[in-house]
């Protein structure tokens, strides 16, 4: 047993610290990509009407799905996890979405993402941006008043040193401490659950998400 623990640990310290360098080599590119940007930005101003033009267009068909870009409903395994059954649009949107779950576990969504690179936000973040991050194949950990101070530091602490995973405040759920990802949720107990660590080992970068490698920096910060 000891062996196995200690292998599984291994792995999943390989698996982070992989994600890590993969961060870090998007941060290089995008910044090596933001400098080339700027060379062309005279061409970009030139064809930026059209792209406005092209951006109404989008959000006059976009808009009127808005209310529908999630519809279903969960089904619960026997591990715990409520795997969403259904539709989960992925149209970047300017509306206001309204979700079908809370907190919301995909559907059409902003076209920034929160940044969710072990990121821990104080206060509530626009559930819109926090749906990109799933797409990007990350864990959402939430938490409302019922959750203990020693819970929400512990889990805090987690998600810090966690790649492809951010926390914050959703006062609405209807449990004091849920996981999120895309398409996949569920409740625990506590922080000290084990159902933590299996869900941040199964769903974190897992097979569940439509942009396996996607950035979480670079995006939307409090």
């Amino acid at each position: 047993m000891g062996s196995a623990k200690n292998t599984s640990t291994a792995q999943r310290k390989a698996r982070i610290e992989e994600l890590r360098r993969a961060e870090r080599s998007r941060e290089r590119r995008n910044r090596i990509l933001t400098i080339a940007a700027s060379v062309v930005v005279v061409a970009g101003l030139v064809v930026g009407g059209v792209v406005l033009v092209k951006s109404q267009s989008d959000d006059k068909d976009t808009s009127a799905s808005d209310s529908k870009s999630a519809s279903g409903h969960f089904v619960t395994g026997t591990d715990g996890v409520k795997t969403w059954k259904g539709k989960l649009g992925r149209t970047h949107v300017t509306k206001t979405v309204t979700y079908p779950m809370e907190p919301p576990v995909g559907g059409d969504h902003n076209q920034v993402w929160m940044n969710c690179n072990g990121d821990v936000y104080t206060k509530a973040v626009n559930n819109m941006n926090a749906v990109h991050s799933l797409e990007h194949g990350a864990v959402w950990v939430t938490y409302n008043s019922k959750a203990s101070d020693a819970d929400v530091k512990a889990l805090a602490a987690k998600v810090k040193k966690t790649p492809y995973t951010l926390m914050s405040p959703v006062d609405d759920q209807k449990a004091p401490i849920m996981l999120s990802a895309w398409g996949k949720q569920r409740t625990v107990k506590s922080a000290s659950d084990p159902d933590v660590d299996k869900f941040f080992a199964e769903f974190v970068q897992g097979k569940q998400t439509p942009e396996p490698g996607a950035a979480c920096t670079n995006g939307l910060a409090q």
